[in-house]
């Protein structure tokens, strides 16, 4: 069918005076005597386009909310220097109806509400601009580091090994539930790999072979996660950035990451001004100055010994105590970067007990080389580290574990095979959208959201 992208037509004064066709849905509609008014929007942008139709001698039928038109009209500037489309009842076709039960005709619905009508609810200004940020701050990052040289490469969704060693994968089976079993071995023996298999956590493992290779590269994929949490942070299925380099140390890393994220939020703050201050005006006062005051400063920089001391000597009455080999809680987190820094600020070095195997030790035989980035407003949005690179100081730290080093046979190859520093980090892109729009749920910014007992 075709037609003009609305986005197309109110950014641009090269269609006044010319005849348009537009599609969209009716967001509300007014009618008079001689004269009726309709707003419609088509998804392509957060403005919707005024219809004015001249009724004249035509039949008119006023278009419910909800309904779905083809108008065909004149451009006008309208007031403001907006722009509207002349048009008369004959040349605007209903194209799907929409009874008076439809659930977005009235405004304020709340965003619980909301999630109970996930297929819809992208139809209120609300989702339109959430969607519209995902999708720019998405092509921003693949366009930063296709410009810096990195290789796009799809990691594998099904996989045998647990790369974060939490145990909170799902399981992948074509067998069903049978008794006949005797054993889980048994059980696995028969399922379609011969072997136990589960939903990936993340790429990075298979990243890190990648990356052996082509120098560097990053992910960009759905990773999955089984744990029984339901805070406003968590999903059960969620988006991950993980760039990973060789030839790369701690420093590095973080250099990298902080590069990364004042671009893409450049990008954003120069592409969606309608929808920054949208969410300024309606979900965090204050946004768009918080984001431009984020790129403008060089982030800080500490250890995680001394942020445990800072936090022990704030006089701050937290929830979860603070001493040296606990793990920064979200308050603590906060603390530093709003209170102590003011600023994004990475914490490194954090105690080897509480990070993963794969992260480099440091030669103090207590921490290793980790790094997280933590944001005001939000606390952690970046985790990462150098990786060990040391064939026998990988195996100890897994074999402390436990970890059984038949299902990790070739991430361990990587040390034998002409080893070489490298380092990465995981992004969740949810939480830089919740970070860069002010939505304070997680589920609110992605289209379906999967969590513990919810799956629509």
């Amino acid at each position: 069918m075709k037609h003009t992208d609305i986005k197309e037509i109110i950014s641009s004064d090269k269609y006044i005076g010319q005849q348009v066709t537009v599609c969209g849905w009716v967001r509300t509609s007014r009618n008079s005597k001689s004269v009726a008014f309709i707003e419609l929007n088509d998804g392509t942008s957060l403005k919707n386009i005024q219809i004015v139709v001249e009724k004249g001698e035509g039949e008119y039928k006023e278009p419910r909310v909800g309904m779905s038109l083809k108008a065909t009209g004149n451009i006008v500037e309208g007031r403001n220097h907006t722009k509207e489309i002349n048009a008369l009842p004959s040349h605007i076709t209903i194209l799907g109806d929409c009874p008076t039960d439809y659930p977005l005709q009235k405004k304020g619905h709340t965003l619980e509400f909301m999630r109970s009508i996930p297929h819809l609810r992208s139809r209120s200004n609300t989702f339109n601009a959430v969607w519209r940020v995902r999708s720019v701050l998405a092509a921003a990052l693949h366009e930063y580091f296709q410009k810096n040289n990195y290789v796009y490469i799809n990691t594998p969704l099904i996989t045998g090994s647990d790369c974060e060693g939490a145990g909170e994968m799902f399981q992948v089976t074509t067998v069903g539930y049978n008794a006949e079993y005797k054993s889980e071995e048994e059980y696995c023996t028969n399922d379609f790999f011969g072997r136990k298999a589960g939903l990936s956590v993340s790429g990075q493992l298979e990243g890190e072979m990648a990356a052996t290779a082509m120098g560097k590269i990053y992910t960009f994929g759905p990773s999955f996660r089984a744990e029984n949490s339901n805070t406003p942070k968590h999903l059960a299925e969620f988006w991950h950035i993980e760039p990973e380099v060789a030839f790369a140390e701690l420093d590095d890393v973080i250099e990298i990451a902080e590069d990364m994220l004042k671009y893409v939020i450049r990008r954003l703050l120069d592409t969606c001004p309608d929808e920054i201050n949208f969410f300024d005006a309606h979900f965090e006062k204050g946004l768009k100055a918080r984001l431009e005051e984020l790129i403008s400063h060089d982030f800080g920089r500490v250890t995680y010994t001394e942020a445990i001391k800072l936090l022990q000597e704030s006089g701050e009455n937290f929830v979860y105590p603070v001493e040296w080999g606990c793990d920064l809680q979200t308050e603590h987190e906060r603390y530093i970067s709003e209170k102590v820094f003011k600023k994004a600020v990475f914490v490194t070095d954090y105690p080897k007990e509480i990070k993963s195997f794969y992260m480099k030790q440091n030669p103090d035989g207590k921490t290793v080389a980790a790094v997280d980035l933590l944001v005001p407003g939000v606390g952690e949005i970046i985790g990462g580290s150098e990786r060990e690179a040391d064939y026998d100081k990988l195996i100890a730290a897994m074999n402390e574990r436990n970890m059984n080093l038949d299902l990790y046979s070739d991430y361990l190859d990587l040390r034998k095979y002409g080893s070489v520093p490298h380092g990465g980090f995981g992004l969740g892109f949810e939480r830089l959208i919740m970070y860069t729009t002010g939505m304070a749920n997680i589920r609110d910014v992605i289209l379906f959201p999967r969590t513990v007992g919810s799956i629509r």
